[in-house]
């Protein structure tokens, strides 16, 4: 293991040498997630510190649970890399052998939690105070402290499912899989265009092909080209009205919707992932679906954000925990080297923003003072579908989606975009269950 720490060390910052003993000493293993975020160092730090505190420090559910419920979470993705890791967790804290053998055989309390899970991981808009509701009463009752624990864990393990498919990371060298011909299986190729095939595709039970197909006719925005648009937007002074804004959203949402044609659900779960996955066929569906008028409206930021009321809301009912989500959510959105496929002195904030915001868009959620032309000023088709994939069925993203995209971009350039889709994929859940909590409350 140690041989692997230094390898890996030499492909990353300086600063981030001392992160991945601080992560070893912690899990004794330097495991393949924290060593590609190792490309962020300050992102990496403040990850390691809010999933330790999430998962060992002080908090209102036993470990046991918390290790189960991040189970639970990763199998909605069929993310066995997550899901034999944190295996391996549960039973160190002691947990009871007999719930590895699927959902049959846990507490009707943990049970209980699996509606939650299960909307939150793919239709986010669809919780309710009802739902919370039904957490806090009756026999096996949830306290409100204990039900803003799980469903912290439930996003954070939805979305690190989301990074661990976007990057191709492959399964731990003592995971079934985590072993080639030829010897060790790097976490990821330091060459994009050499990424090693994730696990899933090598044992690929569907034979199924990425959701996007390629398209022969589609011409990549160059970097400088993207970095002449980036200049053009922030020169100009045009102001739109209110209306006008909304209709550049939802022409943004409604071209989202064209770029998963007709995905069919994958039913057939390898036995090691099925068992903690109750109704498969229950997945993503476009917010705005062509043609449907929505009984749901569109959340807007401006009613119920994050900064406003979802921060002090979860730092109030699960100690501290608030302020390790802040910083967690504003390093990966500000993070920035002034770099951009080797040019050098850019300002990447609007793209930055572009991708944050499209994100949360495919959840409904709305930034009133944002013009949504940007995104199809910045994102170019490939990205976009790319994007999608990974915040909304990352199971089926493969080597090639990964290739396709961002070619003239470095490889932790591409990681970064990963980092983006975990943290507004995560804050957009903890919006909507926040809210319903908040809802619940009053």
């Amino acid at each position: 293991m140690t041989g692997l720490l230094c390898r890996r060390c030499q492909e990353h910052p300086p600063q981030t040498h001392m992160l991945f003993i601080d992560a070893f000493l912690q899990n004794n293993r330097l495991d393949h997630v924290t060593q590609v975020m190792g490309y962020h160092p300050t992102y990496l730090d403040t990850f390691l510190r809010t999933q330790n505190f999430i998962l060992r420090g002080d908090g209102p559910l036993p470990y046991d649970y918390r290790h189960f419920i991040a189970i639970m979470a990763a199998g909605r993705h069929q993310c066995s890399y997550l899901i034999n890791l944190q295996k391996q967790e549960f039973l160190l804290q002691g947990g009871d052998q007999t719930w590895l053998k699927g959902l049959s055989k846990i507490p009707q309390k943990l049970r209980d939690l699996y509606e939650i899970n299960k909307i939150l991981a793919h239709r986010p808009w669809l919780i309710n105070k009802t739902h919370i509701e039904k957490l806090t009463k009756g026999k096996d009752s949830w306290s409100l402290a204990e039900v803003v624990h799980a469903i912290v864990l439930l996003a954070h393990f939805h979305s690190l499912a989301s990074f661990v498919f976007g990057c191709g990371v492959n399964e731990e060298l003592d995971q079934e899989g985590g072993h080639l011909p030829g010897g060790v299986v790097p976490p990821l190729s330091s060459s994009p265009r050499s990424i090693p095939t994730p696990v899933r595709d090598r044992e690929d039970p569907w034979g199924r092909a990425s959701p996007v197909p390629a398209s022969p006719v589609e011409q990549e925005v160059g970097v400088d080209q993207l970095m002449l648009r980036m200049k053009n937007l922030s020169e100009r002074s045009e102001e739109f009205t209110q209306e006008e804004k909304t209709k550049r959203f939802e022409h943004v949402e409604n071209q989202s919707v064209e770029l998963s044609p007709g995905l069919e659900p994958l039913t057939q779960l390898k036995a090691d992932i099925g068992q903690f996955v109750d109704d498969p066929t229950f997945l993503y569906q476009d917010f705005a679906r062509r043609g449907e008028v929505s009984d749901i409206p569109t959340f807007r930021v401006q009613d119920y954000s994050w900064d406003d009321h979802g921060y002090s809301l979860v730092n109030r009912l699960y100690n501290d925990v608030g302020n390790l989500l802040d910083e967690k959510f504003k390093t990966a959105y500000n993070l920035t080297y002034y770099t951009m496929g080797g040019r050098k002195d850019v300002d990447t904030s609007r793209f930055r923003r572009a991708i944050w915001n499209y994100i949360q868009c495919m959840f409904g959620i709305r930034h009133d003072d944002y013009d949504y032309g940007e995104v199809n000023q910045l994102l170019e088709r490939s990205l976009k579908a790319f994007i999608k994939s990974a915040c909304c069925y990352p199971e089926r993203v493969t080597k090639k989606d990964y290739d396709r995209v961002l070619r003239e971009f470095k490889h932790s350039e591409k990681v970064h975009v990963n980092l983006m889709v975990l943290e507004a994929r995560m804050q957009a859940e903890l919006l909507y269950a926040l809210r319903a909590v908040m809802r619940y409350m009053t």
